[in-house]
């Protein structure tokens, strides 16, 4: 690591405040940054924890919305987002104990690893990520691998989930880094059905809108029976082809709505 100064505010006004420092950067859970800033690959003058700021912490259900802190570790919404299983499910199954109890959801949202599992069900659930400055819809946020809509010193503080009628999040995973190869998280919603997948396209989660209007007409496995899904622009890798990736969407989707029906 190089040097760097460590700054731990309590609340959410003194961590703006600290990012508008010069090469400022937000530490949240540190999975992904401790390991970057292990290797030399980043170099930031400070690092800002939001890990102190009770306002950032806790989840909420209250009218149909789940509301979770940005600085909620998984582990506590796997513990306590109740309201949501699906939710509490995905969250409980990412990485090991030690990630799942250091990792955040708001940390995660903001690196939008191309095969993290919640980008998939924010966008799965048409939720909204509120930052210090504005609301933006899970449609706008994400931008392609690790770019999302967030500006220079902007932060989440929430993430607003729509409470569906049922939902289940299916993922193919990776053994060694418990990453989705690919997982597909389906939501039910009065107005029709969202389908997101994560961890199978260059360009990181996206929806699958061939089988959202295949599924707000009849909610069964067998209604994405006859769609297919094109391997152009899927990832490829030692671990799967980009015409593997493509097959695994279909078959996940099934099984997710399988299980939203069982």
């Amino acid at each position: 690591m190089y040097d760097f100064e460590f700054v731990k505010p309590a609340t959410v006004a003194d961590a703006v405040a600290a990012l508008k420092a010069g090469e400022a950067q937000p530490l949240a859970g540190g999975q992904t940054l401790i390991p970057t800033l292990k290797q030399r690959l980043a170099n930031p003058g400070r690092l800002v924890s939001l890990t102190g700021i009770p306002e950032l912490v806790g989840v909420r259900a209250e009218g149909g919305v789940l509301t979770i802190g940005a600085a909620t570790t998984h582990a506590q919404v796997a513990r306590e987002a109740t309201a949501y299983p699906a939710l509490a499910a995905l969250a409980a199954h990412i990485g090991d104990p030690a990630v799942r109890n250091r990792g955040t959801i708001g940390g995660s949202l903001a690196n939008n690893d191309p095969a993290a599992c919640y980008p998939a069900a924010v966008l799965g659930s048409g939720a909204t990520v509120v930052t210090n400055a504005r609301e933006i819809a899970a449609d706008d946020f994400f931008r392609g691998l690790f770019e999302t809509a967030l500006e220079e010193g902007e932060i989440i503080t929430a993430v607003r989930f729509p409470i569906p009628q049922v939902a289940n999040y299916q993922k193919f995973e990776q053994p060694a880094s418990r990453f989705a190869l690919t997982g597909v998280f389906v939501a039910r919603y009065p107005d029709g059905v969202r389908v997101a997948v994560t961890g199978a396209s260059e360009s990181g989660v996206f929806r699958w809108t061939e089988a959202e209007r295949a599924l707000s007409s009849n909610f069964a496995p067998d209604a994405v029976e006859g769609l297919s899904v094109s391997p152009e622009g899927m990832m490829g890798d030692i671990h799967g082809t980009p015409e593997y990736r493509a097959h695994l969407v279909k078959v996940l989707t099934r099984r997710a709505v399988a299980a939203c029906n069982a």
